[in-house]
């Protein structure tokens, strides 16, 4: 997916020093997350054709003003979990947008991450 979107945008991605193409990227690929599904910091950083990036995609995320209509909240870790570390009050956040998007998580932050994965086309 993302290679299609930078050919598209005619960009010449370097994998060592993505710069501001790699948050372009992240924010078109998290934009597209539709309501009632999640995805992975991995799995953002994946169809953005950086594999080793996930932490860079929180950045990107963590980056973004608070009254964003971006659905950052739609990304979680890979493991299944809303991450709290350094910002409990943002996660509480998450996990209450989450809940109003009908998934179940636990107030730990805890919930089911392949039932609820999203699966983009050709991707």
């Amino acid at each position: 997916m993302s290679r299609i979107i930078a050919k598209a945008l005619k960009m010449d991605i370097d994998e060592e020093d993505p710069g501001p193409i790699f948050r372009d990227l992240v924010l078109t690929i998290v934009e597209k997350i539709p309501k009632g599904r999640l995805a992975s910091y991995g799995q953002i950083a994946m169809l953005a054709g950086f594999p080793r990036r996930p932490r860079q995609v929180g950045m990107v995320l963590r980056g973004l003003p608070e009254n964003t209509k971006l659905p950052w909240h739609r990304v979680v870790n890979n493991q299944g979990y809303v991450p709290s570390k350094g910002r409990w009050w943002g996660a509480m956040v998450q996990i209450e947008r989450i809940r109003e998007e009908g998934i179940d998580v636990s107030n730990d932050g805890t919930l089911d991450l392949e039932t609820h994965r999203w699966k983009p086309r050709g991707a």
